[in-house]
């Protein structure tokens, strides 16, 4: 499923740069509003609130996954897969896209490489001081406990890192930046676009039920961060055009010099333009041996 949607958003990259809807005017407006607001409590409130609801089903929806569905081949293959391209694939599908984009001077491609790895690095950040913190324990470690926690159990044994799900969190993640990312410059992109990458982070938080590894609660917490964070990081970047991860990591062109090495010169995109444009490219160019 995600390697699919990779080659979705590889055809919607490849979309010539003249079309009508390049870039919308949010994600060039500067903006004074902080990384967090008022929005975000009642967000947080909410995820709490779905949370406590799934928890009751905890134990009925691993009992029934841990049954008759462990029989069926195919599902089993179809966990192995999508939990591979969750984990260590996000990483790679990221940097392949921030890195192609910048040799090929392609800004939006770099957006989504970069953005996208970068909501899931924060949503593991936040995931990983939760697991260790809460210390619940795995359902295969005791599927008749779903709800034996023990503070700071987790720090030193796996089996009692269950909540929240970093799985789930990837792929959620992973799927809300790439939607909210594309949907800046091709609106119509949402229809589909969204629903393959959020039916692949589902399909990742399932697996991580049936394989006996997560509770329904955790993956529900976990995809709920996910979203966050990755709606949160693309919003903010893009409202904040100057700020100094894009100014660096999306600012910056390296190109080849003589037959010394590599020059790396500020861009000529909305970022670099808003600082002094082409200005720039004689003051900061650095060149980097090989």
């Amino acid at each position: 499923m995600r390697l699919f949607t990779t080659l979705v958003l590889g055809l919607a990259l490849a979309i010539p740069r003249g079309l009508p809807a390049q870039v919308s005017q949010d994600s060039l407006a500067a903006s004074r509003e902080p990384l967090f607001t008022a929005e975000d409590a009642l967000f947080a409130g909410g995820v709490l609130f779905a949370t406590l609801a799934v928890a009751p089903l905890d134990k009925r929806l691993a009992d029934y996954l841990q049954g008759a569905p462990q029989t069926n081949r195919f599902f089993r293959r179809v966990a192995i897969v999508v939990e591979a391209i969750a984990e260590p694939g996000a990483f790679f599908i990221g940097g392949a896209l921030y890195g192609v984009g910048r040799l090929a001077g392609n800004e939006r491609m770099a957006d989504l490489g970069l953005h996208g790895t970068e909501a899931i690095v924060v949503g593991m950040l936040v995931t990983n001081i939760f697991k260790v913190a809460a210390g619940r324990q795995r359902p295969y470690v005791d599927i008749d406990k779903p709800h034996n926690f023990a503070f700071m159990r987790g720090w030193k044994r796996e089996q009692y890192r269950s909540f929240p799900s970093g799985h789930a969190l990837i792929g959620f993640a992973a799927a809300a930046a790439v939607t909210d990312e594309t949907r800046r410059w091709w609106p119509q992109s949402v229809w589909y676009i969204g629903p393959a990458m959020y039916g692949g982070a589902g399909l990742i938080a399932l697996s991580r039920m049936y394989d006996n590894k997560h509770w329904a609660s955790d993956v529900m917490i976990g995809g709920l961060i996910g979203t966050f964070a990755g709606l949160k990081i693309v919003k903010y970047h893009h409202t904040h055009p100057n700020n100094r991860i894009d100014r660096w990591l999306l600012g910056v062109t390296v190109v080849p010099e003589g037959q010394t090495g590599w020059v790396a010169r500020p861009g000529l995109g909305p970022r670099a333009r808003g600082r002094g444009g082409g200005k720039a490219n004689g003051r900061c160019a650095a060149v980097l041996l090989i």
